[in-house]
């Protein structure tokens, strides 16, 4: 992989993102090496300012070999150096990244999902369902795992739901190189306010839900720009595939059909659920048995259109849960559209475990433990109201933390949820980052009925976890909350190994059972 210095400022310009160059040698220049952290420079990188930029970083980028960098405005440490000034570094980095990576995009079929719940589902099932049909050809970026190919060594967890720019980029690269023709990804409003997939254009893009989320001091200033930035999926994708009953329906629409040919949009929605807008509903689903671990749906095509992907029949999950039936719903059709028919379908997701996602255990003389990586209102919402209906009203003990530097919003939305279902709740920790732990779960607590929901701290998340299976008798339920199948705790800055909540669970049920 290779640039050189005119085709930097060429692609530069084309995108108007050009302020100046400033010159220190042949323009011809090849630079091989492409990075934002300069502890990834080697000889003849192309080095961008970006982010939480402090100059030295600039000095040490030079030192290690960096011979041109990209920034917002000349900087004395890069002097020596050639320089573009741009009006928007992250915007550039993403242009000329895909420039490095030789536009690896144009060798993927490319599924991407936005939401605020269940993007990782569909993710996983879409995959699932395309790996039969592609012989094991298609990668995944998740906000759990990323999947660059066949190997154990191409398989990593994630730090980011969708990456860098950069990295995404030289992920996707890798990819191609390991024979890989598709790609599922999830697409957060990070990825679009932050400019990460500046550029890139989707063959499917996903529009599954909206609700308050990710606003606060390091996020989205409002709900207005969170919507915003997620509505830019749907600017930018070749066929467009949205939940019907997602909240702001119109705004929703009105984005698809404003790039794209109705005939590319493709709309999904509950059995008898009755729009109030003039649209046709393309896909119906409704559920036709669910168990304790596992439930069978059947989706059926309403559309000229969507007939002819052959998508119609029945289909069996082992997770339970009219939202999973939804998130299934779009896996199908997104995998359909990308060339699976009915039979892969059906494979894709039938045996399927998700990582974090309504993992169950039962705890014999205690309640049965649910693991989910629900963690704001909405996905909190969904899953205690299915299991309170499931379970014929069961006492619900719930185990739930917010992290901390981020989503400031969801602390709100745990008290109000854990209000409108739990009977007992233990708040505890979760990435709490720089702030104090006690100081999030005080914020949740300040807005519990306590009248109504029996609630404690305890900060250690494994003691919350086994007080809470202690305390629970046969018949309730206990939610292991939001964290998921995370193997590590951010604290300050440092991403502490933690066991995973499941793991804790059975470590208890274990003693208890001695």
């Amino acid at each position: 992989m290779a640039l050189t210095l005119d085709a930097c400022t060429l692609i530069l310009k084309e995108h108007h993102l050009l302020k100046s160059v400033a010159l220190n040698g042949d323009p011809t220049l090849n630079m091989t090496g492409i990075a934002y952290d300069s502890r990834q420079v080697t000889a003849d990188t192309l080095f961008f300012c970006k982010g939480n930029f402090r100059p030295v970083y600039l000095t040490d980028a030079k030192e290690l070999g960096a011979v041109t960098y990209v920034a917002e405005k000349a900087l004395v440490e890069g002097n020596g150096m050639n320089a573009l000034i741009v009006t928007n570094v992250q915007k550039a980095m993403a242009v000329l990244s895909a420039a490095f990576y030789d536009y690896p995009q144009d060798s993927l079929f490319i599924v991407a999902y936005t939401g605020t719940k269940g993007k990782t589902t569909a993710a996983y099932f879409t995959q699932s369902i395309l790996q039969a049909a592609t012989r094991q050809k298609t990668a995944l970026f998740s906000t759990i795992d990323r999947v660059l190919g066949p190997k154990p060594v191409d398989r990593f967890k994630s730090d980011l739901t969708t990456p860098e720019s950069l990295d995404l980029f030289r992920d996707m690269r890798k990819a191609v190189e390991n024979g890989m023709t598709h790609l599922v990804m999830e697409v957060s409003s990070q990825a679009y306010k932050k400019n990460r997939v500046y550029g890139l254009t989707f063959d499917v893009g996903f529009f599954l839900n909206i609700s308050p989320d990710h606003v606060g001091p390091n996020e989205h200033p409002s709900f207005e720009d969170y919507l915003h930035c997620k509505l830019q999926l749907l600017v930018n994708s070749r066929h467009c595939v949205i939940n019907a009953q997602t909240q702001y329906f119109t705004d929703v629409y009105a984005a698809a059909t404003a790039t794209t040919d109705a005939k590319s949009i493709y709309l999904f929605a509950e059995a008898d659920y009755q729009s109030d807008q003039p649209v046709t509903i393309d896909f119906r689903f409704e559920n036709l048995e669910t168990g304790l671990a596992e439930s069978r749906f059947k989706i059926t095509a309403a559309s000229t259109k969507a007939i002819q992907l052959g998508l119609s029949g029945s289909y069996q999950l082992r997770l339970i849960g009219d939202f999973n039936e939804s998130n299934a719903t779009a896996a199908v059709i997104g995998a359909g559209l990308a060339g699976a028919d009915l039979t892969r379908a059906q494979q894709g997701i039938r045996d399927l475990q998700i990582p974090g996602r309504m993992e169950t255990l039962a705890v014999p003389g205690h309640g049965q433990v649910y693991v989910d990586y629900a963690h704001n209102y909405a996905s909190m919402k969904a899953l205690l109201s299915f299991l309170q209906k499931e379970y014929k009203q069961p006492r619900l003990l719930v185990v739930v933390g917010s992290p901390g530097d981020k989503g400031v919003s969801r602390r709100a939305g745990f008290s109000q949820v854990l209000n409108e279902y739990a009977d007992r709740a233990i708040l505890t920790t979760d990435d709490p980052g720089f702030e104090d732990p006690a100081a999030i779960a005080s914020e949740i607590l300040a807005g519990i009925d306590q009248q109504k929901v029996v609630t404690t701290v305890e900060i250690d998340r494994a003691a919350a976890i086994e007080q809470a299976i202690v305390e629970s008798k046969p018949g309730e339920i206990v939610v292991l909350a939001a964290k998921g199948a995370d193997a590590y705790q951010k604290v300050r800055g440092v991403d502490t190994p933690y066991p995973t909540d499941m793991v804790i669970a059975k470590q208890v049920a274990a003693r208890l059972a001695n």
